[in-house]
This record gives C-alpha cells, structure tokens and sequence, in this order.
C-alpha cells in the first residue's frame, strides 16, 4: 500500500527512512507548537483552541501535501504571518482577531484560485528580485523587534521610543540565554535544536518561580473558542484589501521559495529545473491556509526545515504523513504548551529573524536602484510595525527609483499597479 501511495522504491527510499525523515522534520519545527499560540493569545483568542488549531492546521497540510503532492515538504502556521496577524493586523490596525482570521480565509482561497489557474508564475515572475530579497529580511528583523519586546529586552522610552530593558530581571537573562542556547544547539547540529532551547527555558522558568507547572499531558483542550469563528464580512472591505495581499504574497513567496529549496536538495526538480505536480503542492498549501483559518489559527505554510528531513534521507509524502501524525500526537501535551511564556519563545523567533536576514546575500549590492527599495522595505516594516506598509513602500520606492533613473524597461507592468494602488491606498485610506 505505501509503494502505491507514495512510489517508494521510484524514488529510491523505504518506509523506516521516511519515518525517520519525519521524525527528524518535526523535531526541528515543533517550536511553532509553542511559539503559535503565545503570539495568537496576545489578540485576545484563546491559547488552548489555538494549540489544537496550530496541530490540526499543520497535520491537514502535511497530509494534503504527503498524499495529493508525494513530497517530503512539512506544513505548519507560518512565522511572520502570525506576528502580522497578530501585532499589525489586530493590536496596531485595531481590526478583530475573527476580521482577522477572515482576511486569512479569503487569502486561501485566491491562493487556491491562482494555483488552479497557474498564473502563480507570472505573479512571481513579475515582482523584482531586490523586493524578494527586502520583503524576507524586513520580517526578519520584524521578528526580532517583536521577539525582544516580548522578552522584555527592549521596552518602549518616551524619549528615544526604545531602550535596554532591565537586564538584572531573571525573565530578560532567560531569554537572553535562550537565544544563545539556540544558537550553540544549532551549530553543533543538534536536531529540534530550538524546540530542545524553548522547553529548557521554560524549565528553568519553573525552577526560578517565573511559571507555575502545569503538567504535561492531558485530554486536548476544546477548539470550540476559535472554530468558523472567522468574520467574513468584516474581512471583506475596502481597508482589509491590503491585509489580505500581504497575507496573499507573503504566503505565496515563502512557499515558492520553500518548495524550490526542498525540491533541490532533495533531487526532485525535472530537467529543465522545474518543480513536477507543483500544483498539487500549492493546492496542499492554499488549502491548509482556509482549513487553518477556519480552526482559528494564520496562514499555514509549507516549512523551510523541512530540508532537515531531506537530508536524513526523505524523499516522498511519507515523511509529511509521519510530520503530520506526530503533530496529531502533540494534541495531547497542551499543559506543557501552556507553560511555555515569552521569554522562552523570545530566543525562537530572534534566531529566525537572522536566518531571514540571510537572503541579503542575493541582492545586487553595487545597484543602488536595487538597495534602496529593498532597504525601505526592510527599515519600514518594524518602524510602522507592519509588513503590509513595508511592503507597499517598497512597491512605490521600486517604481520611483527605477522610472527616475530612466529604467523604465524594468518596472513590470504590475509593479506599476501595485505601485499606483498602494499610493492611493495612503492617499484615501491612510
């Protein structure tokens, strides 16, 4: 049955591989466990529903994208999407988090349509490389603004609008130590390396009184706070048009990017270097985002640490069922995930936000015409703290720059609208 469901010996692996594949991709991205509801539960949504939403999102996805695509690539809620969702769209704009789970709602479905249609890559094809490269880094360093503030390592100042925290509070020095934890954890390649720093963290958290013990296994708490509870109505306005492309693009680029990255290290791209039943793998995408809102959690998303079961020998959807069966399984451990506080997830997202900021090394540094957008991209995006106004002043810096410079021949005809769109956008809607 598994050599006919996911063609095993084809692609030249076995059934103990790919489990062992699976196992080795869910230990290096289970951190999204812990960290999703601690970012969500800031909106006012319930922490428990969300942990059972992040689960269920992430073992339909994984189960779409192993059965309907054969590809060993893992799905979850994505970050960013969820600090968006949550400290842009919700606690900056003022919109609900149910408006806010709608506009997610309606994302996946033109995702959906855009696969169905493929016309992702002329979507693709027609945004500059340069605001490619900004849009990831600037939610890299939006991560880590949001990551120190959570911590308490950086604290608001009426004066200079931030400073240092207090560095002798034990919940600062914890995330401090967690990041670095991280980091050594990684770099001696310690598989679930982040997962192992955050649940340490958290221990330590008991041991010095910051956080009560709650236990670790228990019934999975009741979804019922965040199930269909999506306002589509309220996500179908004027103003939310934005909020739903930023949702939209950043969902599409991150999964394009991530399906090309695992397809390559895995051997999977064709002879002409592209991506066989690519629209089976955005259809596991697209549609794991509509179930995801509907559970009551962001945008879901295809996980670039799925490399990390590649490399330990996956090579077919059944490295994403085994992923997603073992999110079903963490279902049962939500004590633990409420225990998990700030600064222990601090750690996660500012080492996130630095392997964000590695796309830098593709743009065209000695084109100052490619620079600048990507840098108003990525100054804009955590000094307005939103991605969607990042975003759109890159758009109109990219069309400014290069149609003042005379290069007119390298603005695509949808830059030019984007552009035109986003500057009306600030002109009538703010």
């Amino acid at each position: 049955m598994l050599e006919k469901l996911f063609k095993l010996s084809e692609l030249g692996t076995n059934p103990r591989q790919e489990v062992i594949a699976g196992i080795t991709t869910f230990l290096t991205m289970a951190y999204i466990i812990f960290v999703n509801p601690s970012v969500l539960a800031k909106t006012g949504m319930d922490h428990g529903a969300i942990f059972v939403a992040t689960c269920l999102a992430a073992a339909f996805g994984c189960f779409v994208m192993g059965f309907l695509a054969n590809y060993p690539i893992a799905l979850a809620p994505g970050m960013g999407l969820n600090a968006f969702f949550t400290y842009t769209v919700v606690l900056h704009d003022g919109y609900s988090w149910e408006a806010a789970l709608g506009a997610v709602f309606f994302s996946g479905c033109i995702f959906v349509l855009l696969s169905l249609f493929k016309i992702r890559e002329w979507i693709i094809n027609s945004i500059p490389g340069a605001l490619k490269v900004g849009i990831a880094a600037g939610i890299g360093i939006f991560l880590a603004l949001i990551g120190l503030t959570n911590a308490g390592v950086v604290v608001d100042n009426p004066d200079t609008l931030v400073s240092m925290g207090n560095l002798g509070n034990p919940a600062v020095l914890l995330a401090i130590l967690g990041f670095f934890l991280i980091v050594a954890l990684e770099a001696c390649r310690v598989k679930g390396g982040v997962m192992i720093a955050i649940l340490l963290i958290t221990a330590l958290g008991v041991v010095a009184g910051l956080t009560e013990y709650k236990g670790i296994v228990s019934a999975p708490p009741s979804l019922l706070p965040t199930f269909a509870k999506m306002d589509l109505a309220g996500a179908f306005s004027i103003s939310m048009l934005s909020v739903i492309f930023a949702f939209l693009f950043v969902d599409l680029f991150d999964t394009s990017g991530t399906l090309l990255a695992v397809a390559q290290k895995a051997d999977l791209l064709d002879k002409k270097g592209n991506l066989p039943r690519l629209s089976k793998a955005l259809l596991a995408d697209s549609t794991a985002t509509i179930v995801g809102a509907t559970l009551g959690t962001s945008t879901t998303t295809s996980y670039v640490e799925s490399t990390a079961g590649v490399a330990a020998g996956g090579r077919s959807g059944l490295t994403a069922v085994t992923v997603g069966v073992l999110f079903l399984a963490a279902l049962f451990f939500s004590p633990l995930a409420g225990m998990v506080q700030g600064y222990a997830t601090a750690g996660a997202l500012v080492y996130v936000a630095v392997l964000m900021l590695t796309s830098l090394r593709h743009l065209a540094w000695d084109d100052i015409t490619e620079t600048v957008p990507a840098a108003v991209v990525l100054i804009m995006m955590p000094l307005t703290y939103s991605i969607a106004t990042g975003i759109a002043c890159g758009f109109i810096s990219y069309a400014l720059v290069k149609a003042l410079a005379g290069r007119f021949k390298e603005i695509s005809p949808a830059v030019w609208v984007l552009a035109v769109l986003f500057v009306l956008k600030f002109a009538f809607a703010g």
